[in-house]
Parts: C-alpha cells; structure tokens; sequence
C-alpha cells in the first residue's frame, strides 16, 4: 500500500486526475451550452426531426441487432442484400459500441446520443490520463476541442462519426504513452485498436501503420513478419466483410478505375491517368475549398479546415526534423530528455501528417468529394490533440486553428441541414407516434429471417405535381424492432412493379409511383398528407 501511495505522490498522479476530469467534463459541457444557446435541452434531440437519412439506416439495424442477433428483414438499396445476414452497405463492426450500449442499457431514440457523449468523455479522460499534459496542452486541447463545432453536432446524432472521434483520440493517447515507456501490452492495444479501425473504415489502415512502425522497430525482422500477417488478417477479415456482410449501394463506396488503368494502359498509361484524376479531381476540391471559405458550404468548409491543419502538421513536422538533425551535428544524444521528447513528438507528428496527406489522395482518386468530406473530420478531431501536444511559446499554430475553426465552423455555419441539430417538434412527434401505432399493427415480421417478407421500400423520392418531393423516411423510424428498410429510386420501382420483392412499400404521398402502386392492385395500409403505406402481397 505504501509503494502504491509513493507511486501516486511520485508522479503526481492526483494533478494528472484532476486534468482528467475536467478533460471529460469538456463534451457534456460543449453540449449542454449549445442546447442551452438554442434554448434546449440534451433531451430534446430527437433523430426524427433530423434531415440525415444514413441516421436512420444505423439506428433501425442496431435496433435490429439487439433485438434479435441481427435484422430480421434485408436492408439495401434497390432491393439489394448482403450474402450473409440483412445489413446495409457499410461494416457492422463500425456500430459495435452502440450494440454493446443497447444490450446493456436498451436501444431508444436516445441511446445513440448518449452513448456518443460517453465515449467521448471517455476518450478524453484516457487521454489526458495517458499522455499527462501540462497545464499548457490542456488549455490548448480543451479550447480547440470547445471550438471544433463538429464535435458536438456529430455527439448530438445518430450518426457513427464519434465512434471513429473517440477510438482515434484514445489510439494517439495510448501512442504517447507507449513511447513515454514501450511496453508489450500497449503495443499489443495499438495493433487491436488499429484493426478494429480498419474494418470499421478501410482508410484507417492508415493508422496501423504507426504500430506497426513501433514493432520493426522493436523487434526487426520478427517484427515485420507480425506486422506482414496483421496487415493480411485485418485485410482478410476487412474483404470477407465487405464480400458477405454488405449490400450493393447505389454507387461503388470508393472507385478503383486509377487501379484498373494500370491493367488496361500499361504502368506508363496507368501513371497518365492517375495523375489526370488528380489533377481534375484537385481542381474540383479547391473550387469546393474556396467556396467553403467565402460561403461556409460544409464539403468546402471541411477541406479549408483539412488544409489548414495539414500546413500546420506539415509545418510542425518539418521543423522538428531539422531541429533535431541541429541537435545530433551539435553532440546532442538520444539520452538527453530534451532530444528524446522532440524525437518521439516528431513520430507522432510525422504519422498524423502521413495521414493526412494519404487521406487526401485517397479523397482524390476514391471518393466523391462532397460525400467523402465528412471522412476528414475524423483526421481533424484526432489533429486537435497532436496539435496541442506541440511545443509552443506564443500560441501561434492553436491561435491559428482556433481561428479557422470559428471561422468556418461558427460563423459561417449557417446552413441547418450540415450544422444544426435535429431538435423535437409537436407537429413531427405526434405524426411519428401515430405512424409508429399504424406500423406496429399493419406489420407482421415472419420468423424465417432474414427475409423480404420483413422489408419495407422506401421509395427515396417522387415527383408529385411536377416537383421531385423527398419521402418523409423520419416516419420509418416508428416501423416494428428487426423492420428491413430498402432504400430504392423511383425509377427502380416503377421498372419493377408486380415484381417487387419486398412486402411493405412508402411513397410520398401524391405522386407516381403512388398511382402506379394503385394500379398494381397493392393493398393501401394507411396514409397522411405526407407518406402512404402499402402492402405489395400478402
């Protein structure tokens, strides 16, 4: 007991607490002021007042997990499926924390943001516990962290993005402690973090790398033989996925037409077009950065942001590198503290930058760039506490961020679909409740699942009286626990209509395909001035 006590006294292990909590007071705290300044409370987030649809995908498929194991009904687009199981196109393994919350406390509308808060606030004590920052960092951590608006906006959502926020913040914290004192475990942590990063997103392999790098540099060439089968194993599993656990979406997730070149023009014909891509591709996304910075446009404030802290890694990187090259012609030995802190804060730097720029090519060459600009935001969140890490005397790098972040994410943050958060309104709240009364009585989950017996279409859009209407899809949240939902074009269910596989079907009230369901003799199961149900067989 004695040892333990001189161990907490030695390190002044109750300050480092002290710094801990009030690092994990930082997201409750951002939250609860921009309810406040809203004139609302945490509690009335309601996702169903939200206009991002993917909310609904993650919500209704965790629900569907901790009720039965999995969805009881396939969900897809166009009536696609997976091979194995009933989930939508993205990895399953990106939700586990939602599941594990579900399980443990039950899955309400709630659940995913007050798990969001909680992991947040979790990562930020573990961080602040396992890196020990001067007083100094946690200022400039707890100020960029209060100013980077999307934290909040993406806690107070049904939308996975904290997830990613949190494992990253927590992987860097654990990166720095193993450098501090590099131990197995820690290591052995990283590489398991890394992984499960992976398979959540594939362009987080990018983080394994820094594990993977402590390894061979460890252990040699043993370590390079277990880093050579963690890359294979996390890339099997990562395909396996991706092969049997995802539906088709609309479109390919990411492209791989610069890949194909190779194979069909030759290595110099390959090269060509890679770097036409890039070119036209970068053209487009500082259009959209400049557009970003004069108008607040959300792809384009996102990549100004991007850029910004890149310079700054960058900028940050490169002068350490130099410093200490400085320092080593000057006799200065690993041994020295001072050589050894700038060593290990340049590795750290060096990788984030890494990944920055790696991201940023992937952007280019594998992304649509609005729909992948919300990819960088898990960079950004992580950059945050690397920054703060930095070294230095006048501010001028977290002034800077700071700066750019009230900028683009408070001043120009005007648009509400990308940055206000969905509070409850009467009006939608009695209309889902009714709707959630109809459903649950209309629809009847067959035991053989998973099936399209247990499959509602929602019909994304119609043209009513001559205007494209987006489908009310927030009503679907009232559908039955275990409910499939596939998301379909008009298109496609009008070119399909009789064949339909799914049972169940919702249209904007109004429009074509209503009338053609009408006609296909589809039984009418209830309707509003808004959406209308159908049943397309018994």
């Amino acid at each position: 007991m004695g040892r333990v006590f001189q161990w907490w006294k030695r390190e002044k292990r109750y300050v480092t607490l002290i710094k801990a909590l009030l690092g994990a007071l930082l997201p409750i705290v951002c939250c609860l002021t921009y309810c406040a300044v809203q004139g609302r409370s945490i509690g009335q987030v309601y996702l169903p007042a939200s206009e991002w649809n993917d909310e609904l995908f993650y919500y209704k498929q965790v629900e569907g997990i901790v009720s039965y194991g999995y969805p009881q009904g396939y969900f897809g687009f166009n009536e696609s499926h997976a091979a194995k199981l009933s989930f939508a196109a993205w990895s399953p393994v990106l939700v586990f924390p939602w599941v594990i919350w579900g399980l443990v406390f039950g899955w309400n509308l709630m659940s995913p943001i007050l798990c969001n808060i909680v992991l947040m606030t979790l990562s930020l004590f573990l961080f602040v516990w396992l890196v020990r920052p001067s007083w100094k960092q946690w200022g400039v951590m707890a100020l960029l962290f209060s100013l980077y608006t999307p934290f909040v906006r993406y806690m107070l959502s049904g939308m996975p993005e904290v997830i990613c926020f949190s494992m990253l913040i927590l992987f860097y914290g654990l990166a720095v402690s193993y450098l501090n004192a590099e131990q197995n475990w820690k290591l052995a942590l990283l590489l398991i973090m890394a992984g499960i990063m992976t398979l959540m997103r594939p362009y987080m392999l990018l983080f394994l790398l820094l594990p993977v790098y402590f390894w061979i540099r460890k252990s040699g060439w043993k370590g390079a033989l277990g880093s050579a089968l963690t890359l294979g194993v996390t890339l099997g599993i990562y395909a396996w996925i991706k092969q049997y656990l995802g539906a088709a979406y609309f479109t390919p997730l990411f492209f791989t037409d610069w890949v194909e070149a190779f194979a069909e023009r030759g290595l110099f014909g390959g090269i060509r077009f890679t770097l036409g891509k890039l070119y036209y591709m970068g053209r487009d996304f500082m259009a959209y950065t400049l557009q970003g910075f004069r108008s607040g446009l959300a792809a384009g404030a996102f990549f100004c942001g991007y850029l910004i802290m890149l310079c700054i890694l960058a900028y940050q990187s490169v002068h350490d590198f130099v410093l200490l090259k400085r320092w080593r012609r000057a006799g200065k030995k690993d041994s020295d503290g001072e050589y050894a802190g700038t060593q290990k804060k340049l590795i750290l730097e060096a990788h984030m930058t890494f990944c920055f720029v790696g991201m940023l090519f992937a952007l280019l060459l594998m992304y649509k760039l609005t729909e992948g600009s919300k990819h960088l935001l898990t960079f950004m969140a992580a950059g945050i506490f690397i920054v703060a890490l930095m070294e230095t005397k006048f501010y001028k790098k977290a002034v800077i961020l700071g700066a750019a972040f009230v900028y683009l994410y408070s001043y120009r943050a005007v648009d509400p679909y990308d940055y206000q958060v969905p509070f409850a309104v009467p009006e939608r709240e009695a209309q889902v409740e009714k709707w959630t009364d109809l459903f649950e009585s209309e629809v009847v989950l067959t035991q053989e699942a998973p099936s399209f017996d247990n499959v509602v279409i929602w019909v994304f859009s119609d043209n009513v009286s001559g205007r494209s209407v987006i489908t009310p899809w927030q009503l679907l949240y009232g559908l039955p626990k275990g409910t499939g939902i596939s998301c379909c074009m008009p298109e496609y269910v009008l070119n399909n209509m009789g064949s339909l596989q799914s049972r169940y079907l919702c249209v904007a009230s109004g429009g074509a395909v209503e009338a053609a369901c009408i006609d296909a003799g589809y039984v009418k199961l209830g309707e509003d001035k808004d959406l209308v149900f159908f049943r397309t067989r018994e």
